[in-house]
């Protein structure tokens, strides 16, 4: 019984941040006052794009059973609507994206959610067809979809840090990465490296604390990451913060060149920085990333 009710309320607590989520996505977009959105062109949605091997996750009416015959693999014939309107989002919903030094301002997890949705609100009113790296969301369009996405960045994993998803990216789409990307940086790399080479280019968003900038602490401070995985306990915290600061700016050039040489964009946001002018720079990239 006990851990039926555990999970239930788990599941309410769940349930009970979709309301919420939605509201605060909806409302960031509506302050975004966007043109027309999209590459929606005459014709373009007949073009024949390439024939490729049927993945997990395809349909079976995308098959091409006159190309499939010709050989022993399934292939699925791509149109080029379905490539160029597809943008793929991974969020990172680890323990370390709860942190917040300053109980007034919104967790890392929150603005990676909020933006990611926003997001998603736009592109899909744009005509564009949204979802998640994987195959648990692959890309679709309307309000279902959107209600689906926050449905599943609604769910907190216990991890400390995650690695990105790259399986399951459509070639030649968009893509974009919500994360603090303080974890192992070699999947992130991972992942970019394969999302260039089937031809997919997006954004990097970095979200990160204010404190995590400027580092705050002094004396005798224990510090404890937020899945309770990692403990540091230092009686002389302020000595720590030159290391720290150098070790975090290496971080973020590190991100900066891996963007650079992979074809992404890369933007570092504070949760204290206003969100709409992330959200315009994301749908600055995006609009940059059909070329």
């Amino acid at each position: 019984m006990t851990t039926l009710a555990a999970l239930r309320q788990h599941a309410e607590e769940e349930a009970s941040r979709l309301p919420a989520l939605l509201a605060r996505a909806e409302h960031l977009a509506g302050t975004v006052l966007l043109g027309d959105h999209g590459r929606r062109r005459s014709g373009l949605g007949d073009d024949f794009w390439q024939y490729r091997p049927m993945q997990q996750g395809d349909a079976l009416r995308d098959i091409d059973w006159r190309r499939s015959g010709r050989s022993d693999t399934q292939f699925v014939r791509e149109r080029e609507w379905q490539i160029a309107q597809s943008v793929i989002l991974w969020v990172d919903q680890a323990a370390s994206m709860r942190f917040s030094y300053d109980p007034n301002i919104a967790t890392k997890a929150d603005r990676a959610r909020t933006l990611a949705l926003a997001s998603a609100i736009l592109l899909v009113r744009g005509g564009e067809r949204v979802g998640l790296t994987g195959f648990d969301l692959p890309p679709r369009r309307g309000q279902a979809q959107i209600t689906r996405l926050a449905q599943m960045l609604s769910v907190d994993q216990p991890d400390d840090y995650s690695e990105p998803e790259a399986r399951g990216m459509i070639p030649q789409s968009r893509a974009i990465f919500f994360s603090d990307f303080l974890g192992d940086p070699g999947p992130v790399e991972a992942a970019l490296t394969k999302a260039a080479d089937r031809g997919v280019r997006g954004a990097l968003v970095q979200i990160l604390d204010p404190s995590e900038e400027t580092f705050p602490f002094d004396g005798r401070t224990i510090f404890q990451s937020v899945g309770g995985g990692i403990v540091h306990e230092t009686l002389k915290a302020g000595d720590l913060r030159s290391r720290y600061l150098d070790r975090l700016a290496e971080r973020k050039d590190r991100l900066e060149h891996l963007s650079r040489l992979t074809g992404w964009q890369y933007m570092c946001h504070h949760t204290s920085d206003s969100a709409q002018s992330a959200l315009l720079w994301i749908y600055r990239a995006m609009d940059g990333a059909h070329g």
